[in-house]
């Protein structure tokens, strides 16, 4: 498998554009509840901090935000999202993805990553923040709402970028 993961270019939107919406669509991962347009999505992926993507062969199977999570004297915190596309999963993408996006926020003079709605339920990526060496945070009961209408409790997770 030869995985290169660059920042995106708009070229890749459709792309990306199928693998975001997918996620909202499940509605057990991201806290949007509608999918992008190709409008939105050129403004919402080119207003983060970086967009990231992994491709393959020419496609895109994965993708990365990296933007501040608060603003003004918190603005040194980074918050990321990932996403790869069904069917990819499980072959290690999503490693890669945060593994580049904590050297790009770095490079981007954030001095720390923070999750703040990893769910309960997502075994996979819990044990792959604690094997990259984020700390969980306290558990938020029922903070996260599904798409089918039952909540799900959540962590915040953090790693200082040294």
């Amino acid at each position: 498998m030869s995985i290169k993961i660059r920042k995106y270019t708009e070229a890749d939107l459709s792309q990306m554009i199928a693998i975001w919406n997918e996620i909202v669509e499940e509605g057990v991962a991201f806290p949007q509840e509608e999918p992008l347009t190709l409008k939105d999505a050129k403004y919402f992926f080119a207003e983060q901090s970086y967009t990231g993507v992994a491709e393959e062969d020419g496609k895109i199977i994965g993708l990365y935000i990296v933007h501040p999570n608060n603003v003004g004297r918190c603005g040194h915190i980074a918050n990321a999202s990932y996403g790869v596309k069904s069917g990819q999963r499980g072959k290690r993408i999503g490693e890669k993805l945060v593994l580049d996006s904590l050297e790009v926020a770095k490079t981007l003079e954030f001095r720390i990553m923070q999750f703040n709605a990893v769910l309960a339920m997502n075994k996979g990526a819990i044990h792959l923040y604690k094997k990259l060496g984020f700390t969980q945070l306290g558990l938020i009961p029922g903070g996260f709402k599904q798409k089918n209408g039952q909540y799900e409790d959540m962590y915040i997770f953090y790693k200082e970028l040294t």
